[in-house]
């Protein structure tokens, strides 16, 4: 019988059933669907919830850990957000050139792609709770840092280049060892809620963070939104403090190329792991669009900095709004099956914007696919870590990052080469394209689109 840290609470799973011990030494049954009251004072009951329109809260009302783990990493979003605006500002003030700007996103990948795989092996070969203490006190630095150069203005861009690739090497050994505590605090049943209220924070970071950012710089200087992002570290080192020692399973894989190995193959061969991140690539690879908004907005649009900006929000409000009302998710079995509809939408969203001159239906457009995109994100998500045993959860989910990371990138390489050569609409428009057409490939396969969560199995449903 599998356990799970649950609040302060030891949760033991078995089938149809929850046992839950709680000082003083208390068992209760709790089976699934039946609302219970536990007659002994000061025992926490677990809820039971019943899916509605919004978001799933209860992974925060029934475990302390991931209250807080949840809030340490909403407030470090929200800082990291704001670094990528500073570093933005500073280098195009610095040097007045895109092109300068643009190899900001080339020192993140760099490292990235470099260390990603090594910092999940990392990540299953020691105790996770201690790495990411270390990496978080080495993120912490590096925003320090970068708040330093700011006050003393020393304008130098190749520091910027430098203390961005260091932000992106630690962090290519923090993100994979932090993403495998939810699976310890929180049993499987929650997994799906959690994804979706990590979304709801990142959209709300991806909106938010930039406006503040764009406020401080203008009223207190650069130094002061490198500083905050450093500050809200301490939130994160907080909240992982509380944990206990998290060691991998069966005592954690040795370090080396034979562990990444062992990893990568474990992904290729699952039969739900390979296909999620398969389809990922498909949607970002092909029909990632952001390059294409400067240009759109000029030629299309008739407008400039303000289109621009509209167009970028437009995918994060429509992201916000579906992990708002992601509670319906609950609801869905086939998992696979929602994958690759909300992928095929997100493509044909996106290509959908080549289609128009109306600048708000392409908002329209855009708010549609950022919305279909939180699906798609969200059971990614869940699949993930359902699928994947505690001693691999390291290296797959560097793989995922790396994968998160990339497929962005060289869509928009993609779409810049394709913009050079036919356009940006022409450029949107095939991507759009080829995004539903990959989904039509990809449906093919039969194992992925019957895949049922809730059977009995826990494997493949009619």
């Amino acid at each position: 019988m599998p356990y799970h840290v649950a609040g302060r609470r030891l949760v033991a799973m078995s089938s149809g059933a929850a046992v839950v011990t709680s000082p003083p030494l208390v068992l209760y049954i709790v089976p699934d669907g039946v609302k219970s009251v536990c007659p002994v004072a000061g025992v926490r009951r677990e809820s039971t919830f019943v899916p509605g329109l919004f978001a799933d809260v209860t992974p925060l009302r029934e475990s302390v850990e991931f209250r807080w783990l949840w809030a340490g990493q909403s407030l470090s979003s929200i800082g990291s957000f704001m670094t990528m605006v500073a570093v933005a500002i500073q280098t195009y003030d610095l040097t007045g050139s895109s092109v300068a700007v643009g190899a900001i996103s080339l020192a993140s990948l760099v490292p990235t792609l470099l260390l990603g795989l090594f910092g999940g092996s990392l990540a299953d070969a020691v105790d996770r709770r201690r790495l990411v203490l270390l990496t978080g006190c080495g993120l912490m630095s590096v925003s320090l840092l970068f708040a330093v150069q700011a006050l003393l203005d020393w304008r130098q861009v190749w520091l910027l280049y430098l203390l961005t690739a260091t932000s992106a090497a630690v962090s290519a050994i923090d993100v994979p060892a932090r993403r495998t505590f939810i699976p310890r605090v929180l049993p499987v049943k929650r997994l799906q809620a959690a994804a979706a209220l990590s979304q709801l924070s990142f959209q709300v970071a991806v909106i938010a963070a930039p406006v503040l950012a764009g406020v401080l710089i203008a009223s207190a200087g650069l130094e002061a939104a490198y500083g905050l992002d450093a500050l809200t570290f301490v939130a994160v080192l907080v909240s992982v403090r509380r944990l206990p020692p998290m060691p991998p399973d069966s005592g954690g894989s040795k370090l080396g190329l034979r562990s990444v190995v062992e990893g990568v193959k474990y992904a290729v061969n699952h039969k739900l792991i390979g296909m999620i991140f398969l389809i990922d690539l498909n949607a970002t690879v092909l029909a990632m669009p952001t390059a294409l908004f400067p240009a759109l907005a000029a030629t299309r649009f008739g407008g400039g900095p303000r289109t621009v900006g509209y167009l970028f929000a437009a995918i994060g409000i429509g992201g916000l709004i579906a992990a708002i009302l992601s509670g319906p998710l609950a609801r869905l079995r086939h998992q696979g099956r929602a994958m690759l509809i909300s992928v095929a939408i997100w493509g044909a969203g996106i290509g959908s914007v080549g289609l128009t001159h109306n600048l708000w239906l392409a908002v329209t457009f855009l708010a549609i696919a950022g919305a279909a995109d939180i699906v798609t994100t969200v059971f990614r998500a869940t699949i993930l870590q359902t699928k994947t045993p505690d001693d691999l959860r390291g290296r797959l989910n560097s793989l995922d990052f790396i994968i998160g990371l990339g497929g962005p990138n060289l869509g928009n390489v993609r779409a810049g080469t394709v913009a050079g050569l036919a356009g940006p609409t022409i450029s949107i428009l095939t991507g759009g394209a080829a995004c539903v057409l990959g989904v039509l490939l990809l449906a093919t396969n039969r194992t992925f689109r019957r895949y049922d969560a809730k059977a009995p199995d826990g494997s493949i449903g009619e």
